[in-house]
């Protein structure tokens, strides 16, 4: 079984920062795209970034040139450095990641971490 354990969520005024960070654990034999996701009231989960086991990144039009998304291959760790927070960036964050375990590959994902944008 394969563990996300997310961290670093908080209350910020607008134009703050946060970085949020995601640890994998368990059996765990390679780890392929890791991303950031989020869910605000009343509305569906979007794709906030993503970043492939080479590096390579996307990002949800509204983040892109305020946050950035980068991984730690050795500790099995994904992060989401966010600048210039707005009021809309106000959710629930949850970090997945596609997961292979020997033979087995499985999509997992955090509990998920607060971030709220004070205007």
């Amino acid at each position: 079984q394969v563990q996300l354990v997310e961290s670093g969520g908080g209350l910020v005024q607008a134009g703050g920062s946060l970085r949020l960070s995601c640890a994998a654990s368990g059996i765990i034999t390679s780890i392929n795209s890791m991303g950031w996701h989020r869910q605000a009231p009343g509305k569906q989960r979007e794709l906030v970034a993503v970043i492939s086991s080479g590096g390579s990144t996307n990002y949800l039009d509204s983040v892109k040139g305020r946050f950035t998304i980068s991984r730690d291959n050795a500790k099995n760790t994904v992060y989401l450095q966010m600048n210039n927070l707005k009021p809309d960036d106000t959710a629930v964050y949850y970090c997945n990641a596609d997961v292979r375990s020997f033979l087995r590959r499985s999509d997992y994902w955090g509990q998920g971490t607060q971030v709220s944008v004070s205007s």
